[in-house]
Parts: C-alpha cells; structure tokens; sequence
C-alpha cells in the first residue's frame, strides 16, 4: 500500500508539474505562441522549428495539436500548414524527458522554494508566471523521486516483478500498455518518466522501455482525437494526421526494436539518458521519414476525411470552440476569427444601404434589419465567450487584445445599429412616401457612401492584419470626412434656396442620411484605436 500510495502521488506531482510549466510559460509567452505558429507555417522547415520551440514552452505535443486544430478550426491556418509542425511537435515534446532524465531530483526542494519565493515576491505577471514554471520543474523533478523512491521496494516483490518483466518481454505488449496509460494520463512524458524510475532501478530493460517510448508516443493522440470531436473537417484532418504520423512511426520502429535498442544503449552509459534519447531519435526519425512526404500525406488525409457539407445558419457561431477555453491564445484568435465574420455581415449591410435608399423594395430593407440581428447576436456570442476567459488564464498582453476586440465588436455592433434603426427607418419612410432624390443629391450620398465604405474596409484589413499604418490611414481620414459632409450639406441647402422639387420633397431624409453617415464614420474611425493603442 506505501508503495502504491508513492507511485499514486508521485505521478500525480509529475503530472501537476507538467501542466503548470506548460500553462506558465504558455502565459508569459502570450499571443507569441500563436504567432510562432502561424507566421512559421511555410516553408516546411521552418514549420518543424515553430513546432518543436512552442512544444517545448508548453511541455506537450498534444497541447500543441489541440492548438493547431483549433486554429483550422477558426480559419487562421490551413490543414496543409500544420503537417510540419506536427512534427516539429514531436520533437519538441523530447525536451520535458530529456530534464526528467538529468540526475537532479534531489535538488526538486529547491526548485520548489525558489520557485514559491518569485511568485510570492514578484509584481509583474511576466515574473510570476515565470516563477510558476519553476514551481511547476520542481513539483515536476519531486513527483519523480517520490516514484524513485516508492519503486525501489518493488524489488522484493515477487508478483510486482514478474507483471513487469513479462510485460517488458513482449514489445507488442509494452507498447499497447504505454499507449493505454498515456492515454489515461494525456502525457507520454508522465509514462516515460515512470519506465525511467522503474529502469533506475534495475527492473524494467532498455529493450521493454523502449517499447514503451513507442507506446506511450502512440497513446499521446487520445488527445487530439477527443480535440477534433464536432470540429470541423480542416480541424478533424490534423488530428488524423497527428494520428497517422505517431501510428506509422511505431510500425515501422516495432519491426526495428532490437537493432534500435542497441543504438541507444550506446548513446550514454546511464538507463536513464538512454530510455530519454530513445524518445528524442524516435521522435526525430519520424519527422526525417515524414517531412519529404507532406503533400502526399495531405492528399491522402484531405481524400479519407472530406469536407464538410453543411448550409450556413446566421445564427450560430462558426468559430468559437468552449473547448479552448483553457487555451486564452488560441480562445482569441478564434474569437477575432468570428469578428471578422461580423466585420463581414456589417459591411454587407453599409453595402446595401445604397440599393435600399434607392429601389422600391422593401424586400431588401427587411432583409438588412435581418442581417442587424445576426450582427448582434455574434456581438453577444463573441462578448460571452470572452467573459469566460479567466483572468489568471491569460497575460497582460492577451488581457490587452481582450479589451481591443471587445471594442471592436461593440464599434460594429454600433454601425449595424445606425444602419437598422436609422438608415432603413429613412429608406422605408422615402419608400411610403414615394420620394425620389434628386439627382445631384444622389450623386452626393453615392459619394459620401463611397468614402465611408472604404474607410470601413480599411479599418476591417487594418484589424485582420493588425496593421498600424493601414490603422493609421483610417484616422487620417476624419478630417476628409468631415470636410466632405459640411460640403454637401452646404449644396443641399443651395439647391433648397434655387427650389429644386426634389430636393425640398427629400430635404429631412437628405440631410439624416449624411449625418447617420458621418455617426458611422466616426464608429469606423474608433475600430483602429486598439491597434495604435497596441505596445
């Protein structure tokens, strides 16, 4: 019972200590991470680098998948783009066992005090967050020794020695356990860490724990896969590649195990450096033997899993995921992905202002008013879905991007609005009372229309690229805009002194739709100040 008592909270620290150094160093990083990811994609190489560095920060490949998948899923990469760090992601995740592998245990006290003390002095996140990875090595290396420690009198156990050696007998067996347990556990780190605790102690052979390394590699896509449930098609392809790689790679290695196991006996002295070198070449063999074939795999990948074929509902959310709640990088990038698409239904709507202030249809102002309450419904979607952001879940720079997009939702949300309640209440009144513009006046609000369309278009690439100096050229054109309406209103009251019917039928929903117009362009002018506001 001692023994299973140690084993039960040792893994249960390595474990914790896993997940809070991911987690920590995932803050600190911030909107990097995602970045590292999507700005790396191409070439291929470099998307093996992006992969393994942001595998490394957050201490697991499946992390790192669960990301990529969420990104398809928010339209922000490709499939295509994510094979590479698929395997970049393999050999990231080598890094956390290679540190467990170090002989440093007896030093876990320390790295625990250490760690407790900057989080408890520190005032900057950044600093606390770094604390808590270190918090987070230490709980890390004690969960370790505590498994050390509580495998040492497995020894004298008869029963307990004979499970492990007829399981480390057969290669097949040891994988399908590894597999298993990793699965159980969502880390194929937390599975070597104990074959390397049971190897220290002289009761599981290399050749066993490398079978296991292969297993617990194989058992690490449980993950991805419960990840792409209900995701859609783009999505559910990088998990079955993801799947595909770990699967092919350990068919290929089975048959090797023997000639592989002596490679690695002769790459260090100690078991333990051993067993961890096994899974860092496993990993890198896999991506070596992979890589050249990508555009064959996706081909193959894109042709067992077809796209989806679903009609649009305008009310429902395409891309937020509550499972990426956990993940404030990926949680906003996936809520900027669905304010785009509300960027999209308003722009549709200042677009058919003209039509609607123009033709006898009323079919096309109810149809705008509709497209109003699509538009806030995303707004209150996207809002609610940030709320369950918690604060400690993300850093100062994410909390900074929070703030910009929920202005930028509430600015759209506000042009939507004066477009439904003012501009198609005057379209629908000019319709009943059977008004017509005249046509220097129409030529007018075309031209103001125009201005202020392009100016919302800019401000929508400005915020899509987060571009500063398109952010900029919106802003610069306030004074334009507001020198054009004082223009325009000067010549509709000329034309009202020279008597123009038309003009003096249509003088009130004239000079309402120039000032709605100029209200919107003071809304599109606010969307850019997040970006300029940015650090």
């Amino acid at each position: 019972m001692t023994v299973l008592l140690a084993l039960f909270g040792g893994m249960a620290l390595l474990l914790y200590g896993i997940q809070l150094t991911g987690d920590s160093l995932q803050r600190a990083a911030g909107g990097k991470l995602r970045t590292l990811l999507t700005g790396l994609a191409r070439p291929r190489p470099l998307a093996v680098f992006s992969g393994a560095a942001v595998t490394a920060l957050l201490q697991s490949s499946s992390a790192t998948t669960v990301m990529l998948i969420g990104f398809v899923s928010a339209g922000l990469m490709t499939f295509r783009q994510t094979l590479g760090i698929i395997l970049g992601a393999d050999i990231g995740t080598t890094l956390t066992v290679q540190l467990i592998a170090f002989k440093i245990t007896e030093f876990s006290p320390l790295l625990v005090g250490a760690g407790f003390t900057i989080v408890f002095l520190a005032k900057r996140r950044v600093v606390k967050d770094v604390g808590y990875a270190l918090l987070g090595f230490g709980l890390m290396f004690l969960g370790l020794k505590l498994i050390l420690d509580g495998a040492a009198p497995i020894r004298t156990n008869p029963l307990a020695t004979q499970v492990i050696a007829s399981v480390a007998d057969s290669a097949l067996l040891a994988v399908i356990v590894a597999a298993a347990f990793s699965a159980l556990v969502h880390s194929s780190a937390a599975t070597i860490g104990l074959a390397l605790a049971l190897a220290a102690e002289g009761l599981l052979p290399l050749r066993g724990a490398v079978a296991i390394v292969i297993g617990a590699n194989v058992g690490t896509c449980a993950t991805a896969l419960m990840a792409a449930v209900g995701a859609s098609a783009e999505a559910k392809r990088v998990a079955v590649a993801h799947i595909a790689f770990k699967v092919l790679g350990a068919a290929l290695a089975l048959p090797l195990i023997d000639p592989f196991t002596t490679f690695v006996a002769g790459t260090a002295a100690d078991p333990a450096r051993q067993i961890a070198n096994a899974h860092t070449f496993f990993n890198i063999g896999i991506s070596l033997a992979f890589l050249p074939f990508t555009p064959f795999a996706a081909r193959t990948i894109e042709a067992l899993v077809p796209q989806d074929e679903v009609g649009e509902n305008p009310m429902k959310t395409r891309y937020l995921d509550e499972r990426s709640l956990d993940q404030p990088s990926l949680a906003l990038g996936q809520a900027t992905r669905e304010a785009l698409r509300m960027a999209d239904v308003v722009q549709g709507m200042l677009r058919d202002v003209v039509p609607a202030l123009r033709a006898d249809n009323p079919e096309i102002i109810e149809d705008v008013e509709n497209r109003d309450d699509q538009a806030d419904f995303l707004e209150r979607q996207i809002k609610l879905f940030l709320a369950r952001l918690g604060r400690e879940a993300r850093g100062p720079d994410l909390s900074q991007k929070e703030i910009g997009l929920i202005s930028v939702i509430g600015n759209l949300e506000n042009i939507g609005d004066i477009i439904d309640k003012n501009l198609m209440e005057l379209a629908r009144k000019r319709l009943y009372q059977g008004r017509r513009f005249s046509e220097p006046g129409w030529a007018e609000i075309l031209d103001f229309h125009g201005l202020v369309s392009k100016n919302l278009e800019r401000a929508i690439a400005a915020f899509a690229a987060n571009d500063r100096a398109l952010a900029q050229e919106v802003l610069d054109q306030r004074p334009l805009m507001r020198q054009r309406e004082r223009e325009m209103r000067e010549l509709h009251i000329n034309r009202l002194r020279s008597g123009l019917t038309e003009s003096l039928e249509t003088s009130e929903i004239h000079l309402d739709v120039l000032t709605n117009l100029k209200r919107i362009s003071s809304h599109v002018s606010a969307l850019v100040f997040p970006i300029l506001e940015e650090v």
